[in-house]
């Protein structure tokens, strides 16, 4: 903070006010590699362990080599010495959903192999372990790249990246042994795992036992191979124990797994755009698009079955980017980073103590202004972008192939069509459509004639895109107008805010992430407990409703009260455990991620975050943002109890 005593003293103040605050200590997603610097706060706070047992580069086995890169977008947690990994119901989904028909309903009934023959092999599915991590950024600047790759690979035999950190102020490789036979072990009806569906998605309380089992098979030599009857179970060099004493406010906490993306450092350009623009318009677009299939499903039950993926996914970050932008509402989050910016912009501008002719950071001045003209330049093209994949970019995915290779649409495909269209036009940027768009239009008179004809909505899709005449981008991130000041823009925050712990942002590469067990105050005068139980499910119980239809195995043993040895006392009465919340920094691909105590024992699976706390991914805020898990204790009762699969639970260590 020195530095800025250069500053006038109201510029001072302001600065002090504003300025980033020290990281809290729930709030980051350390690399592996970083954790020492962290251990002792850890350790003040529950821990026990060394750095050395959660990652090290020797061959000495540690906790990293128990966690997975489940089918490239979600975490698991190997739990057994014969490769028997869990992760969320939600990531296993599309399995479940494959294996599934209207005869053999697995999402329904769920399914529990009895035996290791019964185990269902999954084309395409992929887990990868991490076997190492280096900082590379001197080799990769000097151009070494792909020669990096090429020695690390070892022939082929492993998978590298090499991936920028800080806006690619680092570089760093990842080197991944990856496993393509994963069979199918356990998945739980979805009135279980998906308890509460959209209902409840992103909100607590929650009663979701959201969770699967696989099983890694590997050659003779236990490394990968392509499926074969012949292949043997994977033998781990590490698994995790699971926990038997549960948990309670305030208990520490960590979570191991592969966060997707995080923007923690963006400016106040960047974060108004997702609330006034981006988020609205996908929000209003997706709801349209869910009406319709919601209530096809509840018609008809093939339907529900065809469109359970589809529906999953889209309402997934549909509900999410409501959250999250009510969340950085309720913050001010554009309010104080416009702050944070002025702050920055004087100190970069004060005068240099040596010579006050000069600024003090000359390298400095006007960077946020490069920056601010930047998204000026890029928002339009990325609004275009972002238009066009949540309509026609969605009417894509609809129908099916017909025996000539046709497209054929269903009855619902074709209502989706027409919503989409009407959308395409709602949202038009300055509401000016493209003369192609037009044209068919006012060709053929009506949406409802425009969908249709599934071939000619595809050709339709291909002119429109044509017309735009911009790059295909998914996120300010992908732009290198944009991502060129970062760089610098991030050396500079890091010497602006000294007392800061900059960890980098999120990019689906293995992070530790800590905190504790912790309830929250959802709104005034509503106070959230941490822990839920099955006493919650019986309230929720309703065969009415789809997603709330316990299945009757279920409803048996709540009746009978046998809950064997998952059962435990709370507030006077036997109960089982099923969720819990905790303030861990959490995003997507950390859905299954092991949530572990201080001993590294296995807690639950995380597989959500609060509702209001979706605006993590933006902003952390430590008052209101919670990563959701499935409490173990809540897996091994639906497991034995529901699913008669106690060979599974016997399979497993538990900690003494």
């Amino acid at each position: 903070m020195k530095k800025l005593f250069t500053l006038t003293l109201g510029a001072l103040l302001t600065a002090l006010l504003v300025a980033p605050t020290p990281v809290s200590a729930d709030e980051g997603m350390w690399l592996p590699s970083q954790i020492e610097s962290q251990v002792r706060d850890m350790r003040q706070k529950g821990f026990r362990l060394k750095a050395t047992d959660l990652y090290n580069d020797t061959a000495e086995p540690a906790l990293s080599d128990a966690i997975v890169l489940f089918d490239g977008g979600c975490t698991g947690a190997i739990v057994s010495a014969e490769g028997l990994l869990l992760t969320n119901h939600h990531c296993g989904y599309d399995y479940v959903v494959g294996h599934s028909s209207v005869e053999s309903d697995f999402l329904t009934d769920g399914f529990w192999a009895m035996s290791k023959e019964e185990e269902l092999p999954n084309p395409g599915l992929e887990v990868a372990i991490m076997v190492r991590m280096e900082n590379v950024t001197d080799a990769v600047n000097a151009g070494r790249r792909d020669e990096l790759i090429e020695t690390a690979s070892e022939g082929g035999r492993y998978r590298v990246q090499i991936k920028p950190l800080y806006y690619g102020g680092e570089h760093w490789m990842w080197v991944y042994e990856v496993f393509t036979d994963v069979r199918l072990v356990a998945a739980p009806p979805s009135a279980i795992g998906k308890f509460g569906g959209d209902t409840d998605n992103w909100v607590w309380p929650r009663h979701t036992g959201d969770f699967s089992a696989f099983r890694i098979y590997a050659g003779a030599d236990n490394r990968p191979a392509d499926y074969h009857p012949d292949n043997k179970p994977y033998a781990p060099a590490k698994f995790f124990e699971i926990a038997t004493d549960g948990v309670k406010e305030g208990d520490f906490t960590f979570v191991y797994g592969f966060p997707g993306t995080t923007q923690e450092y963006v400016t106040s350009d960047a974060v108004r755009y997702i609330v006034e623009r981006s988020n609205p318009m996908k929000i209003d677009l997706r709801t349209r698009v869910l009406d319709i299939v919601r209530e096809a499903s509840e018609a008809d039950r093939a339907t529900r079955i065809a469109y359970a993926a589809r529906q999953a996914s889209i309402a997934n970050a549909w509900k999410k980017w409501q959250g999250e932008s009510w969340g950085l509402k309720r913050r001010g989050t554009v309010a104080r980073k416009t702050a944070q910016e002025d702050a920055f912009r004087e100190w970069a501008a004060a005068p240099d103590p040596a010579d006050p002719s000069k600024p003090a950071h000359p390298e400095y001045v006007g960077l946020l202004d490069s920056l601010a003209a930047a998204y000026e330049k890029w928002e339009g093209g990325l609004y275009l972008n972002e238009w066009f994949n949540e309509t026609f970019g969605m009417m894509g995915a609809l129908g099916t192939a017909g025996e000539d290779g046709e497209r054929i649409f269903s009855e619902v495909d074709r209502r989706i069509a027409v919503a989409l269209l009407e959308g395409f036009a709602d949202w038009a940027p300055r509401h000016r459509l493209p003369p192609t768009f037009t044209r068919a239009l006012d060709s053929l008179g009506s949406y409802q004639a425009m969908a249709a004809d599934p071939e000619g909505l595809l050709k339709l899709r291909e002119d429109i895109w044509a017309e735009f005449d911009v790059p295909r981008v998914g996120s300010f991130n992908a732009i290198p107008d944009i991502v060129r000041w970062y760089t610098p823009y991030m050396r500079a925050l890091r010497e602006f805010d000294t007392d800061r712990r900059f960890y980098p942002d999120a990019n689906l590469t293995l992070r530790i992430t800590y905190g504790a067990v912790a309830g929250y105050g959802y709104e005034d005068g509503v106070w959230h407990e941490p822990v839920t139980t099955i006493d919650g499910i019986v309230a929720k119980d309703n065969p009415e409703i789809y997603d709330y239809d316990i299945p009757e195995r279920l409803r048996d043993v709540l009746v009978s009260g046998d809950y064997g040895r998952w059962g435990v006392e709370m507030n006077g009465r036997g109960t089982v455990p099923v969720c819990f919340l905790a303030s861990n920094h959490t995003s997507g691909g950390n859905s299954g991620s092991p949530i572990l105590n201080g001993r590294g024992e296995l807690l639950g699976l995380n597989f959500d975050r609060t509702w209001l706390g979706t605006m993590s991914d933006v902003e952390f805020d430590p008052e209101i943002c919670r990563n959701i898990s499935v409490d173990i204790r809540y897996v091994m009762f639906v497991m034995e109890k529901v699913g008669g699969a106690g060979w599974l639970v016997d399979e497993m260590t538990f900690a003494e």
